[in-house]
């Protein structure tokens, strides 16, 4: 995949109607209020592939960088925040958001836009599940603040 063809499936999910129930789509998963595209997904690791996952690590957040580049072109730069602080609450019995909640759980961070003229929000980050499963670049449209 190339970042134009990223470019074109963000395109495509921020002028799709969000949906009303969970579900998967041609590009990934959904729930109320949002779309969330698996752009790129890499392969799982071994238990001993510490300097592989390391520099597949590095290039899914080059990829996520060059992808938010272009973006901001659009909308100007990003919020980056952690989404630590969101998954802490949840775990605390905090009533957080979809998708959200779902995202603090294997999202580290996020970079986030409002582009303008709408009431949504698109992000990207890139999923770490754990140390032996694989890393996906994800783009998520939503019209859920983020907490």
């Amino acid at each position: 995949m190339t970042i134009t063809h990223w470019l074109a499936t963000l395109d495509l999910l921020c002028t799709r109607d969000l949906p009303v129930a969970p579900g998967t789509t041609d590009v990934g998963t959904a729930g109320p209020g949002y779309l969330v595209a698996e752009l790129r997904t890499s392969g799982d690791f071994t238990e001993d592939g510490g300097a592989e996952r390391e520099e597949t690590a590095a290039q899914y957040e080059c990829d996520r960088d060059g992808l938010a580049e272009r973006l901001a072109e659009r909308w100007g730069a990003p919020d980056v925040f952690s989404l630590r602080s969101a998954f802490e609450r949840a775990q605390g019995g905090e009533d957080i958001p979809e998708p959200w909640a779902s995202l603090s759980a294997h999202v580290p961070d996020v970079q986030v836009w409002r582009p303008p003229g709408t009431a949504r929000w698109v992000a990207l980050g890139v999923s770490r599940w754990g140390d032996e499963l694989p890393f996906q670049l994800l783009a998520v449209v939503t019209e859920t603040d983020p907490p």
